[in-house]
């Protein structure tokens, strides 16, 4: 089967079947406790009657299970959804190393180049980096190279007084220093 982005509950059972019957996935033990967790947990999947079928100790194990997971995919997605869930509480290993899961990972993740991705810093794109560094070239242009008005740098000096809060004490310190050295000159 192959994998689709939204796979239902019982497409992923049918996919998974193969791979949980195989001889040794699940134990006994861990059968045991799923068909009791659908049987007696609200919701109930199991009547009293299948939970005693699925098992029974006469069958062989490869069979119950084979039977419970075609039961299930014959009552419907919610059922399946509850076998996962038992599986994972019961059987967290092997629900991690399932098909499905393991082919949902692979189609969830981006579609950036892993070397690509820790380039990309932002989704806004590279007119968005332009306009912003032309903002800030153009405000270190115009500092550096025009005197401010000293009415303007009496409340630019306020400003940047409460700016311990904003942007840190270390680097207030040096803008105040750089205003009071534009206040001494003329």
């Amino acid at each position: 089967m192959f994998c689709r982005k939204y796979q239902t509950y019982c497409d992923r059972l049918v996919q998974d079947t193969p791979f949980l019957t195989s001889n040794g996935r699940l134990s006994e033990q861990q059968v045991d406790k799923i068909i009791l967790q659908l049987n007696r947990f609200y919701p109930q999947i199991l009547t009293n009657k299948e939970a005693e079928k699925f098992r029974n100790p006469k069958t062989s194990l490869r069979v119950r299970l084979s039977d419970l997971l075609t039961h299930l995919q014959r009552k419907g997605e919610r059922d399946c959804q509850e076998f996962y869930r038992a599986l994972y509480i019961n059987a967290q290993p092997l629900y991690g190393s399932l098909p499905s899961r393991k082919a949902m990972k692979t189609s969830d993740s981006t579609e950036l180049d892993p070397d690509k991705e820790k380039y990309n810093l932002n989704d806004r794109g590279p007119m968005f980096f332009l306009a912003c560094f032309s903002v800030a070239a153009g405000l270190a242009f115009l500092i550096y190279y025009c005197s401010p008005d000293p009415r303007v740098l009496r409340g630019a000096r306020r400003v940047i007084g409460f700016s311990p809060i904003i942007i840190g004490k270390h680097l207030s310190h040096y803008l105040l220093a750089y205003l009071e050295k534009g206040f001494k000159e003329p």
